[in-house]
């Protein structure tokens, strides 16, 4: 019998289809176990290899898992029921199969060994991102990649030990070895198709020019460090004023002015509340940024150590912007008496409104208080 693979949808003419798990049972006593029969039709439908879910089994309940390729038996130790399993699959569809974007189960995983992340693309809706790599199954995914990506990996591996053979062959200088490359006899000849290089004449870059579109020109190299610092300064503005009013494209702001401080350090480095000061100025960045990413050193773009000191050279300009705001916080408060004080007085007679700041009246008690009885 066969089951939607996304079982929250309850239409029977839902496509992809998967067989419903079959568990069985074996052995007594400590050497209990449950034998999965057809984990490899399951994980087939799924397209993932059968030791992933079965893995995800053995992490949700905490026993150990074995797998017999070669006879097809995928083990959990223990006892546990089909249908208790079943619903466990579910929680592996819906974390490791399913598209995020459009819930569909055409998906394939993507493995970089390098950074430690698992990528996942959507063949359905072209959705591309990166899984939440917290789960246990995760580790056992970077180590077990899947056979599609792994022979990948290996592709690019023999493209690049061949690279080395022809470097090592041309490099020896021996006639014998460079005929055994298997590379034709035309590509050394003469043709007229040898030059595959980019024209670099004015007039075929006036021609690639014209074919990009508008706002791609602004992002190409050009002539612009040859402009005055005023025409820079206006072109940079029109860059980054995206950052007004959104503060999550500050803080976006705030790393990349790290990154630049770290590339020119000794430039601009002693120049950084300078620079904060001018960006505040121009409203690129607001009060409330710049105080939240004073409270705590990242080392999320640049070392902790240059982190640390960016945040000392700022320190003057933060102190800065804290007593401006208790300052204002202390005119505002002053404003608040000064309204308390003020009595609109109406008059029958009068034309015009009037408005007339009435002091406190003294007390009885007050008048008559004699300092010498003190």
């Amino acid at each position: 019998m066969s089951v939607n693979v996304n079982r929250n949808v309850s239409d029977q003419f839902y496509r992809y289809k998967m067989p419903r798990l079959i568990a069985k049972v074996e052995g007594k006593g400590n050497g209990i176990k449950t034998v999965i029969v057809n984990m490899v039709d399951v994980a087939k439908a799924l397209n993932r290899p059968p030791t992933y879910p079965t893995k995800f089994f053995g992490c949700e309940l905490g026993a150990q898992t074995q797998f017999d390729t070669k006879n097809d038996r995928y083990i959990v130790n223990g006892s546990h029921e089909a249908n208790k399993l079943q619903d466990m699959l579910d929680g592996f569809i819906r974390k490791f199969v399913l598209c995020p974007e459009c819930d569909n189960p055409e998906t394939d995983l993507h493995i970089n060994p390098k950074k430690q992340t698992i990528g996942n693309s959507c063949k359905a809706c072209g959705y591309r991102g990166m899984l939440d790599t917290r789960h246990k199954l995760c580790t056992f995914i970077l180590k077990n990649p899947p056979e599609s990506d792994s022979g990948s990996v290996k592709k690019e591996k023999e493209k690049k030990n061949r690279k080395k053979d022809k470097e090592n062959g041309s490099g020896s200088g021996d006639g014998g070895n460079h005929n055994e490359i298997d590379a034709p006899d035309a590509v050394h000849g003469d043709d007229d198709d040898e030059d595959w290089a980019e024209e670099t004449t004015e007039e075929a870059q006036r021609r690639r020019m014209e074919e990009i579109s508008d706002h791609a020109k602004n992002l190409t190299l050009s002539e612009d460090l040859e402009k005055p610092l005023e025409e820079r300064v206006n072109m940079f503005y029109n860059f980054v004023k995206f950052c007004h009013s959104d503060k999550k494209a500050q803080k976006y702001l705030m790393g990349g002015f790290e990154c630049v401080v770290k590339l020119h350090q000794t430039q601009l480095l002693p120049r950084v509340p300078i620079i904060l000061k001018d960006l505040y100025d121009a409203d690129l960045l607001e009060e409330d940024v710049i105080l939240t990413w004073a409270e705590k050193v990242s080392k999320k773009y640049v070392s902790k150590e240059l982190a640390k000191e960016i945040h000392a050279k700022a320190a003057p300009f933060v102190k800065w912007l804290k007593e401006a705001e208790e300052e204002s916080e202390g005119s505002e408060e002053e404003e608040e008496e000064e309204d308390e004080n003020v009595e609109v007085v109406y008059s029958s007679s009068a034309r015009e409104l009037k408005v007339e700041t009435v002091e406190p009246e003294k007390t009885e008690e007050e008048d008559d208080l004699d300092i010498d009885a003190i």
